[in-house]
């Protein structure tokens, strides 16, 4: 479940419980919704500074920190919330609860037509370990019983390591699969759950399930899924929707009920048990949501943005009681609004797989304002569109309530000669204060250059007029995106005379090398050097023999060498 914790969106299950919507058709649609981000850290802008944020979805949030990034196009996303956007809010159900909601309001705000009821289920089996082998142990006297029901005694201070094929050391008549019980939480890798923990295998994998009762397995869920200091009906809201939901995706056809991670909801254990989120379990005992007389699937999730999203919209089925709501108090959370996200064009290119170079983005937004469709451009006006969802996960952004925006700093010419002019062109679309910064060779820091007024569709261009070589950048809100570099080369003047031939370099530099050059076919040799004086002028004496001549100075401090037009003696 995508939720408050300090970890990465997560694929999970999904299933309907609405008269007429099939459980394997929202299922599906869920599963598509909450893909696993597998691209996201390959398309983050090398070099990025002020990198932050809670989750390792490989996203670089700016906000409220200047991030510097050296690729000149770069795609600039910014949004709103932090999840799927269906059903509750959770940040936005703390700040009900703040402004004085009671839970049972809580829940009919985010999940309406909804009413709250009572099951009577009441255990769970809870996947907890799959691999090469498991490691139980006890604090406690424990036993273990086979599948025949033969029972032995274990002893507290010795753990028990099994692994496939399964055989219990010490009781190799027991056959497996083995329940292991205590009055005491019962350890597994180190880690302490209640109730009993069921042993099988496959000849291959040891699978550890712990069966425990419901309001035994919420606790070690709602501390995992919503902070225990947070307000007791935001608690108790979160109580009945992790019941609710953990009912309505019941697994069948297994040995187990549930996963015990995220492709289900986050479940800890004891370890992350506390008397707060204990207490919102116990105070909301055996309650779930329904609709049409089962048990609501309900979904939910970090942070809205200021509205929930609608099940239709994001995933085609439409779910009554999963509709778009205003969440107005969720303003509270880090992931109300974020961004700019900052991705590289060229890796955003690959990602898609566009045909050439990335030249424009466009969204179409649905009703609840989330992205619908993304069409990406690219400089060939080949184009390639994909779901909101599937932008998401590819660009590994936190929600599908995004804006992005193509901004780019073109290069310019290598080199201009001092006391002319280069424009810089690029596109910014809405930044209204978008500006470019320089940094001057030999300076320490940067500085504003131009303010800039890009046209409608983000185009603009601004003549600079550097004295010495010159670092550019684009300062587009908190980002400061793409790194051109204009050099300059003095600007030479030369003259012969049968005295021999003098000039000037412009700017002035005192003690600049100057070398007289002679072409020999496509090379060019120097043939005399000279130093120019404070105000620029140097001097070679003698006549000059036939031949094509140029006078070349290498100034240093910023200045590209730079070269005179050629002089022709016959």
């Amino acid at each position: 479940m995508e939720t408050f914790g300090k970890r990465a969106p997560t694929g999970r299950r999904g299933s309907a419980t609405v008269t007429g919507v099939g459980r394997h058709a929202l299922a599906l649609a869920a599963a598509a919704l909450l893909l696993q981000v597998g691209l996201a850290s390959s398309l983050l802008v090398a070099g990025a500074v002020g990198a932050g944020g809670t989750t390792s979805t490989g996203t670089t949030p700016v906000t409220g920190t200047v991030t510097t990034v050296p690729a000149n196009a770069v795609l600039a996303v910014t949004g709103r919330g932090f999840g799927h956007g269906l059903g509750l809010s959770q940040w936005g159900a703390e700040g009900y609860a703040e402004h004085g909601l009671a839970y049972d309001r809580i829940l009919a705000h985010y999940y309406p037509g909804t009413t709250l009821g009572k099951t009577a289920t009441s255990r769970v089996r809870v996947l907890l370990a799959s691999g090469r082998k498991a490691v139980l142990a006890a604090t406690a006297p424990w036993t273990v019983t086979d599948a025949s029901g033969a029972t032995a005694d274990l002893d507290p201070a010795r753990a028990v390591t099994l692994k496939a094929p399964l055989v219990l050391s010490g009781h190799e008549d027991l056959h497996a699969p083995f329940t292991f019980s205590s009055r005491a939480p019962l350890l597994l890798g180190g880690k302490a759950y209640r109730g009993r923990l069921v042993v099988s295998g496959d000849g291959r994998t040891v699978q550890v399930v712990g069966v425990l009762g419901l309001e035994a397995y919420l606790k070690g869920v709602v501390p995992a899924e919503m902070p225990s200091r947070w307000n007791p009906e935001a608690l108790k809201a979160q109580a009945v929707a992790a019941r609710s939901y953990a009912l309505a995706n019941l697994a069948t056809g297994r040995p187990y009920d549930l996963y015990g991670d995220t492709r289900s909801q986050a479940y800890g254990g004891v370890a992350v048990e506390s008397p707060a989120t204990s207490a919102a379990v116990d105070a909301t005992r055996a309650q779930v949501l329904l609709y049409g007389g089962k048990v609501a699937d309900t979904l939910f999730f970090s942070t809205s943005g200021g509205r929930t999203a609608s099940s239709l919209e994001a995933m085609g089925i439409d779910v009554p009681y999963l509709v778009p709501v205003a969440d107005p108090y969720d303003d509270a959370s880090p992931y109300h609004e974020w961004g700019p996200v900052l991705l590289d064009a060229k890796a955003v290119q690959k990602a898609f797989k566009l045909s050439a170079p990335l030249a424009g983005v466009a969204v179409a937004t649905g009703a609840s304002g989330r992205v619908r469709s993304l069409t990406l451009t690219s400089g060939l006006d080949t184009q390639v569109t994909v779901t909101g969802n599937q932008a998401r996960t590819v660009l590994g952004l936190r929600s599908t309530w995004f804006t992005p925006s193509f901004v780019q700093l073109r290069p310019a010419a290598a080199t201009m000669t001092y006391g002319g002019a280069v424009s810089l062109t690029g596109t910014a679309p809405g930044a209204a204060a978008a500006s470019l910064e320089a940094k001057p060779y030999g300076a320490s820091d940067w500085a504003p250059s131009a303010a800039l007024a890009p046209a409608a569709g983000g185009a603009f261009s601004a003549i600079v007029r550097p004295q010495v070589t010159t670092r550019y950048r684009l300062a587009w809100d908190d980002a400061r995106i793409g790194l051109v570099k204009v050099s300059v080369a003095p600007r030479v003047a030369a003259a012969a005379t049968p005295a021999g031939v003098s000039g000037t370099i412009r700017p002035a530099v005192a003690g600049a090398p100057v070398q007289l050059q002679q072409q020999t076919g496509a090379a060019w040799t120097t043939v005399a050097t000279t130093l120019a004086d404070a105000a620029g002028a140097w001097q070679f004496a003698g006549p000059l023999g036939a031949g094509s001549y140029r006078v070349r100075a290498v100034p240093g401090g910023g200045l590209a060498p730079g070269v005179s037009s050629t002089v022709t003696e016959s």
